[in-house]
C-alpha cells in the first residue's frame, strides 16, 4: 500500500483525487494539507504541511503554484517524493522544482494527461516531415475561470512541436493587428475562455491543399488526476532526480 498525502485535498482536484484513491487497492490517503476546511475529511487535515506529522511514501500536490515553496521546503525536509501537479508555475517555481529534484524524487509536467504527452511525443515523428511547407497553429479551450493564458499544455505541445523543427518558430499569441502574412517559421497559439469547456487543444497543420488537424479533448477532470495517480506509483520506486510524464509514455 501506498501511503499519500494530498496538498491541495479540498480543491476540484484533490475532491477528485480522493474519490479515485478510494477505488484504488495499491493507495491510501492517510493526511491532506489544504488552508481551505471544507467540511469533515476521512483522514487528518492539515492548514500547512509544516504542521503536518505524518509520513508519506508520495505526495501528491494540486494546489496553487504559489504554495508549492513551501510545500518542496515539507518534502526537502522529511525526505518525501512529490508529485507537482499543480499548472502555471512561474519561473521561479519551476527554479525551486529543479533545485528540490536534486534531493529527493520529484516528478513535474504541464498536464498530467496520457493523451496529451502521447500526442507531444507523437508530434517529434510528425513535425519534421511537414514543417517546410505546412503552417502550424495551436488553439486551446478552456473554462471561464481559468486564469492563465495560454495554457500551460499549449506551450507544451507548442514546445514539443518547436524541439522537432530544424528551424526553429517563434511564437506568436493570437493575430490581433498582425497585419503580415503567415510565415512559415511563425507558430501561432490561440486561446479561447468560456463555459466549462474542462480543455480542448487542437494543433493544426495548414500545407498546399491539404489540413491535418490533431485535437484533445479533456471530458472531465478525472483525466489529470488518473494521470496523477499513475505518476505516484511510478516515483514510489524512483531515487533522486526530477521525472515528467516523458519517462511514462
Amino acid at each position: 500500500m501506498i501511503k499519500i498525502i494530498l496538498h491541495g485535498c479540498n480543491g476540484k482536484m484533490g475532491k477528485v483525487l480522493q474519490q479515485l484513491i478510494k477505488e484504488d487497492d495499491e493507495l491510501e490517503v492517510i493526511a491532506g494539507i489544504d488552508k481551505n476546511i471544507d467540511g469533515p475529511t476521512p483522514f487528518k487535515l492539515y492548514m500547512s504541511p509544516m504542521d503536518c506529522g505524518h509520513k508519506a511514501d508520495v505526495i501528491i500536490d494540486f494546489s496553487h503554484h504559489s504554495a508549492v515553496g513551501e510545500l518542496l521546503d515539507y518534502c526537502i525536509k522529511s525526505k518525501t517524493p512529490v508529485v507537482i501537479a499543480t499548472t502555471a508555475l512561474g519561473d521561479m517555481e519551476r527554479a525551486l522544482v529543479r533545485e528540490a529534484a536534486t534531493k529527493i524524487p520529484v516528478f513535474h509536467t504541464a498536464n498530467m494527461s496520457l493523451g496529451i504527452n502521447t500526442i507531444a511525443k507523437a508530434l517529434k515523428e510528425i513535425v519534421p516531415v511537414l514543417e517546410e511547407d505546412y503552417n502550424i497553429e495551436i488553439v486551446e479551450k478552456h473554462h471561464n475561470k481559468k486564469k492563465d493564458s495560454p495554457s500551460g499544455t499549449a506551450l507544451l505541445l507548442a514546445d514539443a512541436v518547436n524541439n522537432s523543427c530544424l528551424i526553429k518558430k517563434d511564437y506568436i499569441y493570437g493575430r490581433h493587428s498582425n497585419a503580415d502574412d503567415c510565415k512559415i517559421n511563425e507558430l501561432g497559439i490561440h486561446a479561447v475562455r468560456g463555459g466549462t469547456i474542462p480543455g480542448e487543444h487542437t494543433i493544426i497543420f495548414a500545407g498546399p491543399d491539404e489540413v491535418i488537424e490533431i485535437t484533445h479533448t479533456a471530458l472531465s477532470r478525472d483525466i489529470f488526476a488518473r494521470g496523477a495517480l499513475k505518476a505516484a506509483k511510478f516515483l514510489f520506486t524512483k531515487d533522486i532526480g526530477l521525472y515528467s510524464m516523458e519517462d511514462i509514455v
